[in-house]
């Protein structure tokens, strides 16, 4: 790429950021959330745009004194209340399922997209084992979390609480060397959770359910199932491999 083209396209780039300067917030996934390309990109995080204005926010040179002061902030002792309440947080990625709403560890979740064409195996695709997926190049197997769990699905709650439609997105998550793909009827993201608000699973639960959830987070309102990630993909290794 030569030097004029490569500032034409630096030009074009800051234009467009200082035109819809946080636009995320306005009508963003943070706003009212009417950005028409955000059935495409399913979060402002995937747009060039909002890319734009964090490489210019990290790119500007830092202020007199910046570093040093950073520099002695991070290498003093973190105090012990920090590390009580770090140590307190449990990180989950939380999701639907026809009815349901469930959370496994942040840490086991590597991708959302679109749905993608699931390809069946012959011989092998199953009601548990859907088929392959192609994600990035890459070739998953994609399974029914639903048919796992022993979950009806429904069409029930596909407008969220801002009335806003909602949109069913596979999820690529990865567990002891393994990536598995599954279906979601809607995903909320990562957050942050107290440990102390995951309490005890109630009898009034499907046995089948309980056998896979190892406790319940209310979050919005809302009754979350905490799923015992080992138990689940050690069962779904044993039903697949």
């Amino acid at each position: 790429m030569n030097n004029s083209h490569g500032t034409n396209l630096s030009n074009t780039t800051s234009n467009a950021t200082e035109t819809t300067q946080n636009c995320w917030r306005k009508i963003g996934v943070w706003g009212d959330r009417s950005c028409p390309e955000l059935k495409k990109q399913i979060h402002c995080r995937n747009c060039f745009i909002y890319a734009a204005a964090g490489r210019s926010l990290l790119e500007r040179e830092a202020p007199l004194g910046y570093l040093d002061e950073w520099t002695e902030t991070v290498t003093q002792d973190i105090p012990e209340s920090y590390r009580l309440n770090a140590a307190n947080r449990l990180s989950v990625g939380i999701f639907r399922l026809g009815a349901e709403w469930l959370a496994l560890p942040a840490q086991l979740f590597k991708e959302v997209t679109q749905v993608q064409t699931i390809h069946t195996i012959p011989h092998r695709s199953n009601k548990i084992l859907q088929g392959l997926v192609n994600i990035r190049g890459e070739i998953l197997m994609c399974i029914s979390m639903m048919e796992l769990l022993g979950l009806e699905p429904t069409n029930a709650h596909q407008i969220d609480r801002q009335g806003q439609a909602v949109y069913p997105r596979m999820v690529v998550v990865t567990k002891d060397g393994y990536s598995w793909v599954f279906t979601v009827d809607e995903i909320q993201g990562i957050h942050a959770i107290h440990r102390d608000r995951l309490q005890a699973i109630p009898t009034t639960i499907s046995k089948r359910t309980e056998t896979y959830t190892k406790g319940l987070i209310f979050w919005q309102e809302r009754r979350v199932g905490y799923l015992d990630d080992e138990l689940l993909f050690y069962t779904l290794s044993r039903r697949v491999l």
